[in-house]
């Protein structure tokens, strides 16, 4: 059973821990409810590092976040990667680990991007597989994260929210709804933001990814918003967690991903404010539609 399904009984918001931060997140951390860490920067860390991140996860719930095992594929995740994750999770005892529904290497190659694959049934199989294969080696599911991309799959015989429903169904394992993404990927192909949001198997959620971007225009393509984590969190996206508050009853951990560009420590702050004030006026909402109901 996954862990912060048990852990938590009300809904949390946080930050992902980045070096650049790390003073102020360390001066401040009374002010956060939890903190997200990348798996990969603490995989090959000295033991004295390893344990002070152990230590820090006593004093405050931590989650570790993965970005290279390449779920979402028709390849086996090799062996040696999920062990290695296995070992980075014993040390730390996280709450809940996660990764990405995307594929980063075929044929030996590493591309270095979390790519969509076609969402096709052969592809959702083997994301299951591996996810079974992780949860083996490492002792637990993952929580799988929808992902950004600037190009329709192609080949697909599933739009996004059939092929997230699927491998959630299919594996039983949570969902991180990156809402950024969500509505990155909804304005780039011409869907309705909520109408995506509707589609996920929202019942599923546990942890909620926040984050920014910018508009980019391809030598003769269509304009993309790029989900590039430099940039502060939209109003629009503020406002798909107030509906997915207001729709799911199950606690939401909710972290603000930043990967550079960082402003003053206080505007992130704000920004973890503004989400528990979305967070609030949709569970507001959904009371209210209760006693109605009642």
């Amino acid at each position: 059973m996954w862990r912060l399904m048990h852990a938590q009984n009300r809904d949390r918001v946080g930050l992902s821990w980045r070096g650049e931060l790390a003073a102020a997140t360390l001066e401040r951390i009374d002010e956060l409810d939890v903190l997200e860490v990348i798996a990969e920067d603490w995989l090959n860390v000295p033991r004295r590092r390893a344990a002070a991140l152990a230590q820090l996860a006593t004093e405050r719930p931590v989650l570790l976040h993965g970005v290279s095992l390449g779920l979402a594929s028709t390849a086996p995740v090799e062996t040696w990667r999920l062990e290695r994750m296995a070992r980075l999770v014993d040390r730390v005892q996280p709450e809940a680990w996660s990764e990405h529904l995307a594929f980063v290497r075929a044929g030996g190659v590493e591309i270095g991007h979390l790519a969509a694959p076609p969402r096709t049934v052969e592809n959702a199989e083997g994301a299951c597989a591996n996810l079974a294969r992780a949860a083996r080696v490492v002792g637990m599911l993952p929580c799988v994260e929808n992902v950004a991309t600037l190009i329709d799959p192609p080949g697909s015989g599933m739009d996004e929210g059939r092929w997230v429903r699927t491998i959630i169904a299919a594996s039983g394992a949570p969902l991180l709804l990156d809402l950024h993404n969500l509505y990155a990927n909804a304005l780039n192909f011409g869907c309705a933001p909520g109408d995506l949001l509707l589609a996920m198997p929202l019942d599923r959620v546990s942890i909620v990814h926040l984050s920014g971007g910018r508009w980019i225009s391809p030598p003769g393509g269509a304009a993309r918003l790029l989900d590039d984590h430099l940039h502060d969190v939209p109003a629009d996206v503020y406002a798909l967690l107030e509906s997915l508050a207001r729709v799911a009853p199950q606690p939401l951990t909710v972290i603000i991903e930043r990967d550079g560009n960082f402003p003053a420590f206080d505007a992130l702050l704000g920004e973890m404010a503004q989400a528990r004030a979305a967070l609030a006026r949709g569970r507001a909402g959904r009371a209210l539609r209760e006693g109605a109901a009642a």
